[in-house]
């Protein structure tokens, strides 16, 4: 059923109606961006279908809709499979590993584990596995609790359709879902020290703290130099990051809801390092070079989960 009772509003009191539309599209922005991020992978593209997602709001009455959110929630699910199934054309031909776009969040995200763990660079990659419908199903369901009505209406299946691939798509994240991640204390201390090693370029240091089969994605887009397939294992790993620290300034960071290390040459942002720490040890790690997806890490916008923002 649709959330309008009527069709769009009139030149009568449009004043009021459009204060009332932002109020509206501000109160549940950030609900908006959360949705089309995890659908997406890229805060830009995620910004896009926000924009795209006000101009189709901005021509209604919101007087006409029964459920605001639920209605805008809809329109941004239906842009973000648009935008989604336009990339998934051009990721086919994306040079090296493609990897999330990395957002820097706020403390409070890392301590929702739930949260945090939806928007890990490690999830964000499970969920590209996933068909676009089954997308975008297990994001408003899994991560935003949705029932499967309001889901069926934002995707355009049935409730009965919904389901079906909400159980599908579970399935298929649950055999490729990473493991566990350590706990905040353990991670603090093994990023703690992975850092001091890479500055420092301590090999013996950095082969003690990394896993023997590590895995090192980098992602330069065919633009910047990165490695085209992924660095497996740490003595592999070590040649790539041995020498960092004598070229580039290393600061700690929180990108998605995990650690990371922001790396500077002559203080401009050339890469940030995500990194997942398991039983005490770093186990993956992930370093977007490509500089289209590091303009929101320059601006220093921070994302501050569904109940935050990015400011």
């Amino acid at each position: 059923m649709d959330d309008r009772t009527t069709g769009e509003g009139t030149s009568e009191g449009k004043g009021d109606v459009m204060d009332g539309v932002t109020r509206a599209f501000v109160a549940h922005r950030n609900l908006l961006f959360s949705v089309a991020y995890e659908m997406l992978g890229s805060a830009a593209d995620a910004e896009d279908v926000l924009q795209e997602t006000w101009l189709r709001w901005a021509r209604v009455d919101p007087g006409t809709v029964r459920d605001q959110r639920a209605y805008l929630v809809r329109i941004t699910t239906r842009q973000a499979l648009t935008q989604l199934r336009a990339l998934g054309r051009r990721r086919e031909s994306y040079v090296g590993p493609w990897l999330p776009e990395p957002l820097l969040t706020a403390p409070d995200v890392a301590e929702d584990v739930e949260l945090a763990d939806s928007v890990s660079m490690a999830m964000l990659l499970v969920l590209e596995t996933l068909a676009p419908a089954e997308r975008a199903v297990f994001v408003l369901r899994e991560v935003f609790a949705l029932g499967y009505d309001e889901i069926a209406e934002a995707v355009g299946k049935s409730p009965a359709a919904a389901r079906q691939i909400a159980h599908r798509a579970r399935a298929h994240v649950a055999a490729r879902r990473p493991r566990i991640a350590a706990s905040a204390a353990e991670t603090r201390q093994a990023v703690a020290a992975f850092q001091r090693a890479v500055e420092t370029g301590d090999v013996q240091r950095l082969l003690e703290i990394l896993a023997p089969d590590v895995v090192l994605l980098t992602d330069g887009g065919g633009v910047v130099r990165a490695a085209l397939k992924p660095v497996v294992g740490a003595a592999q790993v070590v040649g790539v990051l041995g020498r960092i620290g004598d070229v580039m300034a290393v600061e700690a960071a929180q990108v998605n809801g995990g650690p990371a290390l922001i790396l500077r040459v002559g203080g401009e942002v050339d890469a940030v390092l995500a990194v997942r720490v398991e039983g005490g040890v770093v186990t993956g790690l992930y370093a977007v070079r490509n500089p289209a997806k590091l303009a929101g890490v320059k601006r220093r916008g921070v994302w501050g989960g569904v109940r935050g923002a990015v400011s």
